[in-house]
């Protein structure tokens, strides 16, 4: 099934991380994009959301100046586009690969393309990492563990249910049953002509 190697890579960039946890650290990507061009895209898109995830974290120190939240704000929004990039990448090779299928007659839309909910999946894997890391803290109270651990039962029922959702999703645009459309996100703010304040400075 697609979902778990989708899991299994996430957990590996989570676990990779974390060796160093440092949002500084190098980017190296194990997969060869000619090669293995999914893996790339899925380790890559992770990565992503795993150093945003942390730069959240910085930019909510109260005691953060102003000039260093102004740049993690820059960076958070840098790594915004990036990801979104990645996820229309990861459609891109979905349309690829099921390019030839007809659809049937009566094939229906998803709400949205399997990318969208390979976005929610390596965002799922990072909650769970940091709730399980929350679960077993040594310096927390007993009734901070048993809450988190009871959030965590919630978070692995989700990605149990999401990962099921898309290997459905995929095996029904597969059989013909749903077809994909993909609608690109054109954000506008990060467009200078689009965006008025941009537009003024240019």
């Amino acid at each position: 099934m697609f979902s778990e190697k989708a899991n299994r890579i996430f957990n590996q960039v989570i676990e990779t991380y974390h060796v160093k946890d440092e949002v500084h650290q190098e980017f190296a990507n194990p997969f060869d994009r000619k090669d293995s061009l999914i893996e790339h895209l899925l380790y890559r898109k992770c990565w992503i959301d795993t150093v945003q995830w942390h730069y959240e974290d910085l930019i909510r120190d109260p005691n953060i100046s102003p000039e260093k939240a102004l740049i993690l704000k820059r960076k958070i929004d840098a790594s915004n586009q990036d990801r979104t990039d990645t996820v229309e990448y990861v459609d891109s090779y979905f349309l690829d690969l099921f390019d030839d299928l007809v659809p049937k007659p009566d094939a229906k839309i998803n709400t949205e393309s399997p990318a969208w909910g390979i976005d929610r999946l390596s965002i799922l894997a990072l909650k769970i990492y940091h709730m399980n890391e929350e679960a077993n803290r040594t310096d927390a109270s007993v009734k901070h563990q048993m809450a988190c651990k009871a959030k965590l039962d919630v978070l692995l029922e989700q990605r149990k249910n999401l990962s099921l959702s898309i290997d459905q999703l995929l095996e029904d645009i597969k059989v013909g049953d749903k077809y994909m459309k993909v609608y690109k996100q054109m954000k506008m703010y990060n467009d200078d002509e689009m965006n008025p304040v941009l537009r003024s400075k240019r």
